[in-house]
């Protein structure tokens, strides 16, 4: 089954991201002969490959904060309308219920006849964006890494529902006539998201990863409508969404770019990495890992409980007075906050004195926040410690606490470690071992 973060979208902002990225040696050995899914590759290859690395531009805390407070407002609209028009409860009732405090469910039926089309994802929560290139000559677009999906997809000259040329200069779309690599597929491509569906058509070109690494004969999808998006979209300024993901979860089975770039030997490691800039920009690392991006010599790596999503089981998650057993998450590049099971996300909230908002998000007032306890993360044996302080987007007198209830339906997962945890921890995606490693980032 498909599970991914959110039911709704909120609207997330990008600044245009520059097209160059910077290339270092690899400092790490190349892979011993062993019969892995890349050994072919090296057979064939005498040359020393490179770590490339490319830049991901960061949503600023003070966009991501307006962005916020425009959604409350909807939502307040949205309220106030929906009782008028059923004249049964008040809008408070109805957004808290009796003596209830507002959360967020999912009770999305998710069914296995579903799988091969059914995501919930919240991508406008999205913090950071990075460039891709797509065709020959190269047309290019800003997408989202996502870890939490598997497939690519941008929109396609006469999209609809694909922004307005007045809205941030319009969204940039793939025209497959302007490409010499094009290959025609045709077959339908359709991801149902909480709002509705994205649709469009498989089509195969090349993948342009980082300036570097070409991926040939890429399948992705070509959407004509994003409706399924919703507003959101139109506002925002990606393009699209590159899924870093595992295979099982792509929709119609299609091998993923980064897989590709493995059986086409365009990687030296069948690895990648994340380092995101706590207020600065991030940067994503193919082929390996940059042991100048983290503390100490070492990783720590987590084995994956589940190879679809990068999926680990935790022996336990603490905060305060608030402690929970073992559980299990996944780590989730396209989900800037951390998510968890609403009761206890809402015990958490209370604990620290964070109050719901109407979008499903708490607040906190800022004098509080340097009081606020470290969150303490079992996984593996090792205790992963987020700073309090670090639980929290503040601009402008305005502070969202970075934790959200979402419930699941098995066997999904508990909780989600997005953005708010990565940026604390370096973090590897080792896709031949099937395991995640963790080390302090500097």
């Amino acid at each position: 089954m498909k599970f991914l973060a959110l039911s709704y979208l909120f609207l997330a902002l990008g600044v245009t991201l520059p097209a160059a990225a910077t290339v270092a040696t690899d400092s790490s050995a190349v892979l011993e002969e062993g019969k892995t899914l890349s050994d072919k590759n090296h057979d064939d290859d005498d040359t020393e490959k490179k770590l490339i690395r490319m830049p991901l531009r960061k949503v600023s805390d003070h966009e991501y904060v307006n962005r916020f407070l425009v959604k409350e407002r909807q939502a307040l609209m949205k309220l106030h309308h929906t009782a008028e028009q059923s004249n049964l409860v008040s809008p408070r009732k109805l957004l808290r219920g009796e003596g209830q405090t507002a959360t967020t469910t999912i009770t999305t039926d998710v069914s296995e006849k579903k799988q091969e089309s059914e995501i919930i994802k919240d991508y406008a929560n999205a913090q950071y964006y990075g460039i891709v290139k797509i065709g020959t000559p190269p047309q290019e677009f800003e997408v989202i890494y996502d870890t939490g999906s598997s497939n690519l997809w941008v929109p396609e000259v006469g999209c609809v529902h694909c922004g307005y040329k007045f809205i941030h200069g319009g969204k940039n779309k793939y025209d497959s006539q302007a490409s010499d690599s094009y290959v025609q597929d045709g077959t339908e491509f359709s991801i149902q998201y909480g709002s509705g569906a994205v649709s469009g058509v498989f089509g195969q070109d090349t993948v342009i990863l980082a300036e570097d690494i070409d991926v040939e004969n890429q399948k992705f999808a070509i959407i004509h409508d994003a409706g399924g998006m919703g507003i959101a979209y139109t506002f925002s300024f990606f393009d699209g969404i590159l899924g870093l993901g595992f295979d099982s979860i792509s929709v119609g089975g299609v091998p993923t770019v980064f897989h590709n770039a493995i059986e086409q030997g365009k990687v030296e490691k069948p690895m990648f990495s994340f380092y995101l800039g706590n207020n600065a920009d991030g940067e994503l690392t193919f082929g390996g890992y940059d042991e100048d991006k983290f503390v100490g010599e070492e990783l720590t790596w987590v084995p994956l409980s589940d190879a679809t999503y990068w999926r680990i089981d935790m022996e336990g998650v603490q905060i305060g007075l608030f402690k929970v057993g073992n559980t299990d998450a996944i780590v989730d590049s396209g989900t800037s906050l951390i998510t968890g099971p609403s009761k206890d996300i809402l015990a958490i909230a209370l604990e620290i004195g964070a109050k719901p908002t109407l979008t499903g998000q708490y607040t906190i007032d800022c004098e509080k926040v340097e009081n606020i306890p470290d969150i303490t993360w079992k996984i593996h044996g090792n205790d992963y410690v987020l700073p309090g302080k670090s639980l929290v987007i503040q601009s402008a007198g305005m502070c969202i606490f970075a934790m959200m209830g979402m419930d699941f339906p098995k066997p999904g997962p508990q909780w989600i470690l997005g953005d708010v945890f990565m940026r604390e921890y370096y973090t590897v995606f080792d896709y031949e071992s099937k395991r995640i490693g963790l080390a302090k980032a500097v």
